[in-house]
This record gives C-alpha cells, structure tokens and sequence, in this order.
C-alpha cells in the first residue's frame, strides 16, 4: 500500500472571497433581522454558503464573545479578515451595518411620533418574546456538536448558572470560565 501523498492530507487553503461577495452577504445578515441576527449569520456562513464548517463557525463565535464589542459585528470583522484582509473586515462589517442603521434610523423617527400610542407598545413587548425565541433555537443549535462532550457541558451549565441564576458579572465568569476552559480542551486533546 502506498502512502497518501503530503498534498492530498494537507488542509485545503482558504477560498478567497471577493469583496463584493463579503458585503453582500453580511448585507443580507443585516437585513434579516433586530437584535438577534446570529441565527441567520450562521444559516448564511455556515448552511448556504458554507464559508465555514459547523466547528470553524463556533470557533470564531467563541472568540467573538469573548472580544468586547457586538458578537455579530466580531463575527463579520474575523470573517472579512480571514478571506481578504483588512479591506475583508471593512467590506464584511459595513455589509452587516449599513441597512440596519438606515433602518433604525427611519424607525426611530416614526417611534418619536407615535411612540405613545398603546398598540405600537404592546408590539414592541410581542416582538422581544419572538427574539427571545430566535436566542434559544440558536443557542440548542450552537450546543449540538458539544452533545458528547461532558466537560463542556458541564462548562455551559455552570456559565448559565453563574449568569442567568447567580447575576455574577460577565467579565468575572469570563476570568474563571476561559482559563478553565482552555486547559481542560488542551488536556483533553493531547
């Protein structure tokens, strides 16, 4: 049996993205939804146009919740740079930015006006259960190739616990919990 040549184990290099492309389809994650447009990012990145894998894809949202800053906004500055550089990150980010701000901008003019009208409150209220919604349906999705690992799971339950239950501080769960996390993947994967 011969053995498999060095070119045909390697990783194969990263598809180069236009720019165009990059905008275009942070564009797209910004027009589909407020507030909560992971869901969508990683339908697009991952699923349509699989810029990246599944595991490729939570590596950059990992790091992108760690970063201070938006995750989405991360996601788009780390996607950009990693396919075409510095101009990647502007074109990527300006995608996912620009019709959300037009957006806002116009909505916020016709809430100045009518903002005190009950029906357009109890919207709003109607609106936060649907986004509260798409965070959970991601977040199950985010948790799937975890399922076998017990450490990790146990990781996001004490997390969730810290947060949601105990009210710590984000940055005082991030000092315990990343270090933590870090040396048991470096043990576990030697």
């Amino acid at each position: 049996m011969t053995e498999p040549s060095p070119e045909s184990t390697a990783t194969p290099p990263l598809a180069r993205l236009s720019i165009g492309a990059l905008f275009v389809g942070f564009l797209k994650v910004g027009l589909s939804g407020f507030g909560g447009v992971m869901p969508f990012a990683r339908r697009m990145i991952v699923e349509e146009r699989r810029w990246l894998t599944e595991a490729e894809f939570l590596d950059v949202l990992s790091l992108s919740q760690f970063l201070p800053g938006p995750n989405i906004v991360n996601v788009s500055v780390i996607i950009g740079r990693r396919f075409r550089g510095p101009a990647g990150s502007v074109a990527a980010t300006a995608g996912l930015m620009l019709m959300p701000l037009v957006i806002v901008l116009l909505l916020a003019t016709v809430y100045a006006e009518y903002a005190q009208i009950l029906a357009v409150r109890n919207a709003l209220v109607g609106m936060s259960a649907s986004a509260s919604g798409l965070i959970v349906a991601t977040a199950i999705k985010l948790a799937r190739p975890i399922r076998g690992s017990t450490w990790q799971i146990a990781i996001c339950a004490a997390v969730f616990a810290a947060i949601a239950l105990g009210r710590v501080s984000l940055l005082w769960v991030l000092l315990v919990a990343c270090p933590l996390s870090f040396a048991l993947a470096w043990r576990t994967r030697r």
